[in-house]
Parts: C-alpha cells; sequence; structure tokens
C-alpha cells in the first residue's frame, strides 16, 4: 500500500471513528437528563442527583474519549489536556469567565426579563433549597459543564476531526465553527436572545482553546462562569 493509500485509510479510519464517539457521546450526555427527567427518582433532576448526573456524564465520556483516542493511537495531550503554562491558563481562563458573568448578570439578564426569564426559571427548578443540592448543582455545572463539555466539544471534537482534512488550518477552522455551531443547537436555543447567550460564551472558550492549544483555559472559563451563575441564580433569584 503507498504511503498516499494508507493516508486516506488513516483519514478514513479517524473520520468512522469521530462520527461514532460524537454520536455516542451525545447519547451519554443525555440519558440521565432523561432518566431523571422521566423517573423523578429521588426528586427528579435537582438536589443530588444533580451530582450523579455529573459523574456519569464525567466518568462515560471520559471512558470513551479514551477508548476512541486509543483506536485512533492517541492520547488526552492529543486533545489539549495538558498541564503546561497551567497558572497562565487559569487567570486567563478566570479573566473571560468573570468578565462574562458580570455582562450577564449585570447587563444582560436584569434588562431581559430577569427571574421571568426561561433559563432562569430552568435553573430554579434544579435547586432543591438544601446546601448539598447547590453543591451538587454547582459540581454540575463544573465536572459536567466545564471539564467534560470541553473535553468532549472543544478538545475531542475540533483536535480529531481537523486530522481528517489535507489542509491543517482549513481544518481547524472548519473543526472549530461547526464545533460552536453544534454545541449551540444542542442547549436548544429557540429566541436571538438565547443564541446571543449561547453562542458568545461558546465562541469565547473555542477560541480560548484554539490560541492556546491547551483545554485549561477553556475549562477554566466555563468552570468558572457555571459556578458562579449556579451561585448567583440562587443568591438573587431563589426564594
Amino acid at each position: 500500500m503507498t504511503e498516499t493509500n494508507q493516508t486516506e485509510t488513516s483519514k478514513v479510519k479517524t473520520s468512522l471513528v469521530f462520527t461514532l464517539t460524537i454520536i455516542v457521546g451525545y447519547v451519554l450526555f443525555i440519558i440521565p437528563d432523561v432518566f431523571f427527567g422521566v423517573t423523578k427518582i429521588n426528586g427528579g433532576k435537582s438536589g443530588i442527583n444533580l451530582m450523579i448526573i455529573a459523574l456519569f456524564q464525567f466518568l462515560s465520556i471520559t471512558a470513551l474519549l479514551y477508548a476512541s483516542l486509543k483506536i485512533l493511537n492517541k492520547n488526552f495531550n492529543f486533545i489539549g489536556l495538558q498541564f503546561v503554562e497551567i497558572k497562565k491558563d487559569i487567570l486567563l481562563g478566570a479573566a473571560f469567565g468573570t468578565a462574562w458573568t458580570i455582562i450577564q448578570f449585570v447587563l444582560i439578564i436584569p434588562n431581559t426579563g430577569g427571574v421571568n426569564r426561561d433559563d432562569i426559571q430552568g435553573m430554579l427548578a434544579m435547586y432543591d433549597g438544601s446546601m448539598m443540592g447547590t453543591i451538587s448543582f454547582i459540581i454540575l455545572g463544573v465536572i459536567g459543564g466545564g471539564i467534560t463539555e470541553e473535553l468532549f466539544n472543544r478538545g475531542y471534537f475540533i483536535n480529531v476531526l481537523k486530522d481528517v482534512f489535507n489542509n491543517p488550518k482549513t481544518g481547524l477552522w472548519f473543526s472549530s465553527i461547526l464545533s460552536v455551531l453544534i454545541f449551540t443547537l444542542g442547549h436548544m436555543p429557540s429566541t436571538a436572545l438565547d443564541w446571543f447567550d449561547i453562542l458568545v460564551p461558546t465562541i469565547i472558550y473555542t477560541l480560548l482553546f484554539v490560541t492556546t492549544k491547551r483545554l485549561t483555559a477553556s475549562i477554566a472559563a466555563h468552570s468558572i462562569y457555571n459556578m458562579t451563575a449556579v451561585i448567583l441564580t440562587y443568591n438573587i433569584y431563589y426564594n
């Protein structure tokens, strides 16, 4: 087999493994939400169940990514899970995560409905009023969102998909834009405001990942925003 044929075979293999991994990954993200949403076991999608959802998503998705990367002869380092310049990355992520929190809770949310917004109402339905429930919500935001979503939607999605392209720059642009669109659509925006609220931070997380070539900055930004959103929503709007 010539080198060209080997390369083409490798790209086909990468495409197939990538597609299957993305499909299975989204199913794994959805399973705990549907389970608690439908069964209403132990209060449904609220309280300590939020921590269970976060842990299920983290453990199942990381196991899936490990298996997928192993098949492709790659590892987590390939998708940007690196800890060089970690202090710089965390500070960078914290700056962007904090800035977006301020913009949302000082300017946007109070002037677009406040407690009556659908997303705020959705979050309020997930609190059970207990300290453990609030901590579980924070864990969901940080582990289920900040860490797991960044590993899957940013690191794996972008770095594996771009390998399918002959031109690395084209591959990076295409995979980054597609990642942003799919991640945004996954949050099911229905209004222009929904699109804005999801697209802006998603673009920020993606730019942080692409410019640093590491996940630590985007994980920090995503985690800090999710954590502060849970805390501020509870303190401002939860009665």
